[in-house]
């Protein structure tokens, strides 16, 4: 069941840094308004997830290049929209009472 009624926007933030940085970027990040979750992550040149939901495009913006860009410590970002998110429990809810 795809997330329409909410009316935000998810994104989600790359976030490569210096190795040295990573530790004290994670909760600096989280702590941004409009940034939902911050993950330090494993794999390829990305070693920051940060998980956005804001109202607009432009809010997106302001969040990435105002706010987590400007960071000490972080070397570059690259910016992910999701069109349509799912989840289990939005699934699990759509079922609800069917079979009971």
């Amino acid at each position: 069941m795809a997330d329409y009624a909410s009316g935000m926007i998810t994104a989600f933030v790359l976030v490569e840094a210096r190795p040295d940085a990573i530790a004290d970027l994670a909760p600096s990040i989280a702590e941004i308004v409009g940034v939902r979750e911050a993950h330090s992550v494993a794999g390829g040149d990305t070693d920051l997830l940060a998980v956005l939901r804001v109202p607009d495009h432009a809010a997106i913006a302001d969040v990435v290049t105002e706010h987590i860009a400007r960071l000490p410590g972080v070397s570059s970002t690259r910016t992910m929209i999701a069109f349509r998110s799912y989840s289990s429990e939005q699934l699990d809810a759509g079922y609800e009472g069917f079979g009971d």
